[in-house]
């Protein structure tokens, strides 16, 4: 039986986020700033820059994710916070809000190759749902994709509806697109 423990990324824990991330910076330098920054923003941004930033958030007290250790080993990510955190949504006219009910953002998962198809996204979502729960999150939002095949590489980091689905989010709404958008009531 695997040992997973799922904490919130401190200060002191930077250093597994970075390994778990890898010197690709998880996906292509983005070190999970593509959300936080307009798209122009993040097309100018430069991997170390990304880098740099996420960095300078996490010394700064805040908590943008939640890491998970699987017998002692940096394993999975989740980044879940207000919406208003993520320019990119904010400004997005894909993902434009629905009404103006304050939501929390679940963006992004980031699973170590090792740890990919164990139910390791499940259980970040679980506990992220609990951590937004204590910070007074009432509802819960998501962008995930609708896999038809098996997906590679990074190409499910907004997550996978189907798990979304076993913790209880709905289909609330779909893009122009056809990208459901999804919300849990806590």
């Amino acid at each position: 039986e695997r040992a997973i423990e799922i904490v919130p990324v401190t200060q002191a824990r930077w250093p597994d986020l970075e390994r778990l991330f890898g010197p690709g910076g998880a996906s292509g330098g983005c070190w999970c700033m593509w959300f936080r920054r307009r798209s122009s923003e993040f097309t100018r941004a430069k991997a170390h820059e990304n880098k740099d930033d996420m960095r300078a958030l996490v010394e700064s007290g805040e908590e943008p994710g939640l890491i998970a250790y699987v017998d002692g080993e940096p394993a999975g990510w989740i980044s879940l916070d207000p919406r208003e955190k993520y320019a990119q949504l904010e400004h997005s006219r894909l993902f434009q809000r629905i009404d103006d009910r304050p939501v929390w953002s679940v963006v992004c998962f980031v699973i170590g190759k090792r740890h990919r198809r164990t139910g390791l996204s499940g259980r970040l979502l679980e506990e992220g749902i609990e951590y937004a729960r204590e910070r007074g999150a009432r509802t819960l939002e998501a962008y995930p994709v609708e896999p038809d095949e098996e997906l590679t590489g990074d190409h499910g980091f907004q997550g996978i509806r189907s798990v979304f689905e076993r913790t209880g989010f709905v289909e609330v709404k779909r893009t122009a697109n056809g990208r459901p958008i999804m919300r849990l009531e806590t």
